[in-house]
Formats: structure tokens, sequence, C-alpha cells
């Protein structure tokens, strides 16, 4: 019997390249993300009786329903896979209260209900798997993101202290830490860019990449190879895996 995933931010991006990548390793999967037809796309892509979730991850209600409707169709979450955020970039003093809270609602909050949801099961079966998809902004300070650095260490710690309560429990967590990725958010912050400088977009998304140390643009295919190492490794635990460029790039990689 295949193990099942649920993936959240699953319609685009990184989300996307996660579900397919573990949809391939032949895991049974639930694929969620707000947008109806994004996240039907990836279901369809996914193929073997993928689940499309539309769920919105900040409503408690909808999160439990969303498990519940996964074990009903597929089977127990096994792998959780926190991917679902939002980057927004305004200098601290123009950081309303509003911006904030969404930075910490979904990218602490969700994942924070998502994993509440799922881990009873997990540590029952004595088998489950949790990935946090934080940043290298959770390690490291960045100007002008104050809401998304401190909501990604929040994301960080929380990793580190769920990873200490399960361990020897057959379950692990661990996180996921990107520097800027070749995904819409990217394109958006290059726009930007363009906007408030008069940049061409070829040079925003270049002065983009070179601020990973590896001066170049993650491929999210290499996340998703990162969170498949995790599903398969039983002895990492409480990690964060950093992904900066500086290995190489790809095969196949333009950028």
């Amino acid at each position: 019997m295949s193990r099942v995933a649920l993936v959240t931010g699953a319609g685009r991006g990184i989300g996307r390249a996660i579900a397919l990548r573990l949809a391939a390793d032949g895991l049974a999967l639930a694929v969620a993300a707000r947008t109806a037809d994004q996240v039907d796309d990836t279901a369809r892509a996914a193929g073997r009786g993928a689940l499309a979730l539309v769920l919105d991850v900040t409503d408690a209600a909808a999160v439990a329903a969303a498990v519940e409707r996964t074990a009903r169709e597929l089977g127990p979450v096994d792998v959780l896979v926190n991917n679902a955020g939002i980057a927004e970039s305004a200098p601290f003093v123009k950081t309303e209260p509003e911006l904030w809270d969404r930075h910490f609602a979904v990218n602490v909050r969700a994942p924070y209900l998502l994993a509440r949801a799922v881990l009873p099961g997990m540590l029952a079966r004595r088998w489950g798997r949790v990935i946090n998809v934080a940043s290298l902004a959770g390690l490291f300070g960045s100007p002008y993101v104050t809401a998304y650095t401190a909501s990604k260490h929040a994301l960080v710690g929380f990793t580190r202290a769920l990873a200490t309560e399960v361990s020897g429990k057959g379950v692990t967590v661990n996180a996921l830490c990107p520097g800027f990725v070749a995904t819409d958010l990217v394109w958006s912050g290059a726009r930007n860019i363009v906007a408030k400088t008069g940049k061409s977009f070829e040079d925003a998304v270049q002065a983009l990449a070179e601020m990973n140390p590896g001066r170049r643009l993650i491929e999210p295919e290499e996340v998703a190879d990162a969170a498949a190492r995790l599903v398969a490794d039983d002895t990492r635990n409480g990690e964060t895996v950093v992904l900066d460029g500086t290995a190489p790039a790809p095969k196949g990689a333009t950028r």
C-alpha cells in the first residue's frame, strides 16, 4: 500500500514540483491550494488518482476537513509538506500589523494546524514525515522583508522544537531552506524592481539570482529532490536543509 502525501501550496512553483516528484516516487497524493484550476492541473499531472483540495490553510476547520477527506479517499497522511506561504516586502516602518499578521497566519499558523491534524496518526503508526518549506530568510536577516523573515525564523524554530519532541518515535520533522527559486515569486519580485528602478526584467531577475550564495536561481526540481530525500531518510530529524545555488545546477537548467 502506498504512503500518502499531502502537499500544500501545490498549485504552482515549489509545491507543484514536490507533488509531481512524490507522485513519481509512487506516493499517493493529495494536493492543496487556494486556486481550483491550478490545484486541479497539478492533480491531473500527478495522475494515479491524485486528490485535489481547494484549501485555505489558515482556516482550522477547513484544514481538519481536508485531512479527514484525504484519509477517507486515499488513507491517513504519512507525509506532510507544508509549502504554502506568502512573501511581501515593505520597509519596516511601513509594515502594517495586517501585513505582519498575514505572514504569521500563512507561514507559521498553517503549518501548526496541519501538523497538529496529522501528527497523532503518524505517532500511532510510528512512521511519518513533516517537511516545512522555510527559506534562507529563516536562517539570516534580510532588509525590507521583516515580516517574512520573522515568520520563516518562527517556522524553523517550530521545526526544531517539534523534531525534538517526536525524536525516536518514528516521525521526522525537517525544514527546507531555499534561497531565491525560479518561480512566480521571483518573477513578481523582479517586476517590482523594474517598477522602482527602471531596470530591465532580465537584469532584475539576475540581481535576485546573485543574492543567492551560488549566484544563480534555484530550480524548483532541486527543492523537490531534497524533499524526496527527506521522505526516504529515517535518520535526518530537526535539520535545516540549505539550498543556496552553490551546488552545480541540475542538468538542463538554463539560469
